[in-house]
């Protein structure tokens, strides 16, 4: 693990190699979990705001779904998430062939809202979590990810490199270019 201001970043974000690959995982990461994404208070206010513009985005169950639990729900673990279709997918994803995909993304990538889907989403497969004096940054290594990491690997593609939009969204350009910077000293001493 590193610190970087209040942050604590596991080392597997420097080491591992990532890229999405949809033809392997057919965008399980919407599809499997045990509850919905998780989101922070503001991004549950934008989905109140949203739903109304992005509903015929989505399909008929994830629309019944957030008509019966909300926009967004509380888990068993106190934590805000995105509602559920049968305890299964984010009630969120379209399908596209045999493809899960988010419903709010496509509604950004069309230019209809500007929010372009959560943040847990967007940075995913690494998760953040708040510990009051600082922010856990882990790599998660889920097995529907393992088509991601082949790719990766195949593609000579840094996990960092991959989610640096998704970084600096979370943490700024600042702390992820002192991120790159930490990852360079690291790989010069032979540390991964």
């Amino acid at each position: 693990m590193i610190r970087i201001d209040d942050t604590v970043i596991s080392l597997d974000l420097l080491s591992e190699k990532f890229r999405c690959d949809l033809s392997v995982c057919k965008g399980n990461c919407c599809k499997y979990g045990d509850a919905g994404a998780p989101l922070t208070e503001s991004e549950a206010l934008i989905l109140d705001d949203i739903f109304p513009v992005i509903r015929d985005y989505l399909r008929k169950e994830g629309v019944e779904s957030i008509e019966k639990y909300g926009t967004s729900l509380t888990d068993i673990e106190g934590e805000l998430v995105t509602p559920l279709i049968d305890d299964a997918e984010c009630a969120y994803t379209i399908v596209s062939g045999d493809v899960f995909m988010c419903g709010i993304e496509k509604a950004w990538l069309d230019g209809v809202v500007s929010f372009r889907k959560p943040l847990s989403c967007h940075l995913f497969p690494v998760r953040i979590k708040n510990f009051g004096d600082f922010t856990a940054v882990n790599y998660e290594k889920w097995s529907i990810c393992q088509g991601g990491r082949e790719a990766g690997r195949k593609d000579d593609i840094p996990a960092l490199s991959f989610l640096k939009e998704s970084l600096f969204r979370a943490f700024g350009p600042e702390w992820y270019k002192e991120l790159v910077t930490v990852k360079k000293e690291l790989e010069s001493k032979r540390k991964f």
